[in-house]
């Protein structure tokens, strides 16, 4: 098999492990809406959102309460079509079973569409949405089944488009030999792949691929391995501090950079704010930073909820899945999952104000990678940390476009 293949078909099996680095059951009745909408006489617009709460692993609360801020702030201004927006969400607690309750729950309750969820158990869910026609719009790129299955509707173009667009921008910032951190996972080498895609794209070497046991707590080996590296990806989701940690006790000065998610504003200041070594890391996101003047709506819902994190990269998905959800319903005589489906696959584009560019997903742009042909938006953002806090890596930055990277057929 050659090493394009390969890629190719090792992509769609990896996504569960590398999309919980980016994002920083049912068990009964689906909880109510929780808006107030007193004013609004049109028809109600009936959705779902599940995510893991109260449980090890990748909790996400903040997806919810993001789903719901949403629902909130959009009764607050019209609702949709004049009707009121009405979440129903649904703890899927990390476990198959249970976002499998989740989606039955779903179908009975005969929702329109499932909305900027979280959950690592697409294989379980997806079919059963399928089977009922129901559209996921959004998700968060952590299930291989969001990026295949007909019915999912995803706004960004997962870890294959995000690690692709960093090692494209650490070689465009200078950086010409790179070590990559990540776990020592079968399914986390997709990072690397990605990432020397990215960066053998841009002109520059393959980086060297540095894995860290599951166990480990003392990074410093992994410090001491990139000696002769002038930049460092450290793809450790939360653990990242780690890593961070050892680098500090080494006295290391080597330029750090990682996809959203990982290298943290809350872990610049712990090391220094301002003076930390994370300060101008190079940073590759799916988004524009929450001070673009594109999420004003976000960040006015949520001012107030100490734990709506603006900035974690779930509930940012969540946000633009429903501005997808609002703008696509717009367009449609009566709301329905089945028209729903028909306007989502057949849209020139819908405007997400700024959050992305413009979406569809129309079969003429999807990625023609097989297990990933649901990935229709494959641009990512540039982003660096400066003053503690991640803005745009320069002024006047825009989305990036990696499809042709993806895509291109090696040489031989």
């Amino acid at each position: 098999m050659n090493d394009s293949r390969r890629r190719r078909t090792a992509a769609a099996t990896c996504l569960a492990v590398t999309g919980a680095l980016l994002a920083a059951g049912c068990g009964g009745a689906a909880s109510g809406s929780t808006a107030e909408t007193p004013s609004l006489k049109g028809t109600p617009v009936k959705v779902m959102v599940w995510n893991p709460e109260d449980t090890q692993g990748s909790a996400q609360p903040g997806v919810r309460l993001t789903a719901q801020a949403y629902e909130k702030w959009i009764n607050a201004n019209g609702g949709i079509k004049g009707g009121p927006l009405k979440v129903l969400t649904c703890n899927e607690k990390n476990d198959p079973d249970e976002a499998e309750k989740c989606a039955q729950q779903a179908v009975a309750e005969k929702v329109v569409a499932v909305v900027g969820s979280y959950s690592l158990a697409g294989d379980r869910y997806m079919p059963i949405l399928q089977k009922a026609g129901i559209p996921y719009i959004g998700g968060t790129g952590v299930s291989a089944a969001e990026f295949s299955n007909p019915l999912s509707f995803p706004v960004n173009g997962g870890t294959p488009v995000v690690f692709a667009a960093h090692g494209r921008q650490l070689v465009q910032d200078g950086c010409k030999k790179i070590s990559g951190v990540r776990y020592d996972l079968a399914a986390a080498a997709i990072v690397s792949q990605f990432l020397t895609l990215g960066a053998v794209s841009a002109g520059g070497a393959p980086p060297k691929d540095l894995k860290v046991p599951l166990t480990a707590t003392d990074l410093a080996p992994q410090v001491a391995a990139t000696k002769g590296s002038d930049c460092v990806s450290v793809i450790l989701g939360t653990a990242s501090g780690l890593f961070v940690k050892s680098y500090l006790q080494s006295g290391a000065k080597t330029k750090l950079g990682s996809v959203v998610g990982n290298l943290t504003p809350q872990l610049a200041a712990s090391t220094g704010g301002s003076g930390s070594p994370l300060e101008g890391a190079a940073i590759t996101g799916y988004f524009p930073p929450t001070s673009d003047p594109a999420w004003k709506d976000f960040l006015a819902a949520a001012k107030g909820d100490k734990d709506i994190d603006v900035s974690n990269g779930a509930n940012e998905t969540t946000w633009v899945a429903f501005k997808v959800l609002t703008e696509a319903a717009k367009k449609l005589p009566s709301i329905s999952a089945k028209t729903l489906v028909q306007e989502l696959n057949t849209t020139s584009g819908i405007d997400t104000g700024g959050l992305t560019p413009a979406l569809n997903w129309k079969a003429s742009t999807a990625l023609p990678i097989k297990g990933l042909n649901r990935i229709h938006n494959t641009t990512a953002t540039e982003l660096t940390i400066r003053n503690g806090q991640i803005e745009w890596a320069k002024a006047g930055s825009t989305f990036v476009d990696v499809r042709k990277v993806l895509t291109a057929v090696p040489a031989g």
